[in-house]
């Protein structure tokens, strides 16, 4: 193989896992916002589903995504999930924090009722979106790669295993960044409302994605993995999960 080629590969290997990386951050605040309520043990195991199903719907997802690819119904309705939940949730904090202490003991009871399998049920489907949205991104980055070898699934076979290696990577960092969410937010209980809302910032992420699919044409093509929209996207964030720690210092010091 060419040397060039080789370093080409390398690099967008590196970048790849740059990139799943943060993805796996934002999939796993997700997944430690929604297993939250669990017992410890029941919270293990919620997350334990996740991580298989976060697996899972990323290997789906490299076989299809030429086909996810076209549809941008799939991602509206992946962004439309993340923001109904941040939404929900949030107004949940608000409603807690304002409530009597028999009207807590009463939405505790109520949320009992979700119960260890829907939680599960949700954070698969909380999958699913990103699952898609973390094959997108790295299928914009890997096509720019030369071909080599045969073609396969839709792509070739370089590219295809450039995507392959980044989507597991991503997937393993998750496994240790879920736990350590969940701890944080644990120690800091008011970081809740920062989660929930960094859970809506990243529906509007893949709500960009449907903006730009090129059957909607409402924003460039490019513009969701521009320079520019990261530097704000990640800006943003940042930004809430910086908010999210200062408040729950001020509000442990009171």
């Amino acid at each position: 193989m060419d040397p060039s080629i080789l370093l080409a590969y390398l690099w967008v290997v590196v970048v790849l896992i740059i990139l799943e990386g943060l993805l796996a951050a934002d999939n796993a605040i997700v997944m430690a916002v929604m297993v939250k309520h669990l017992k410890p043990e029941e919270r293990k195991k919620a997350l334990f589903y996740g991580l298989l199903g976060a697996l899972v719907f990323r290997i789906i997802s490299l076989f299809i995504i030429t086909i996810l690819a076209n549809y941008w119904q799939i991602q509206a309705l992946g962004a439309a999930y993340l923001l109904f939940m941040s939404i929900k949730n949030i107004r949940r904090y608000f409603k807690h924090k304002n409530a009597s202490e028999q009207e807590l003991a009463a939405e505790t009871v109520n949320t009992k009722q979700d119960g260890f399998w829907k939680t599960v049920l949700k954070v698969e489907l909380a999958d699913i979106a990103f699952a898609i949205d973390s094959m997108l991104a790295a299928i914009a980055i890997a096509i720019t790669l030369p071909p080599v070898g045969p073609d396969f699934a839709g792509l070739n076979l370089g590219q295809f295993l450039v995507m392959f290696t980044g989507g597991i990577i991503g997937v393993i960092i998750m496994r240790f960044a879920a736990n350590y969410f969940v701890a944080i937010l644990e120690k800091y209980p008011s970081l809740e409302l920062a989660a929930f809302a960094i859970v809506g910032w990243v529906g509007v992420k893949l709500f960009v994605l449907v903006l730009a699919h090129d059957k909607i044409g409402i924003l460039p093509h490019e513009f969701p993995h521009s320079w520019q929209w990261q530097i704000i996207f990640w800006t943003v964030l940042l930004g809430m999960a910086i908010a999210g720690i200062v408040s729950g210092k001020l509000s442990q010091k009171k």
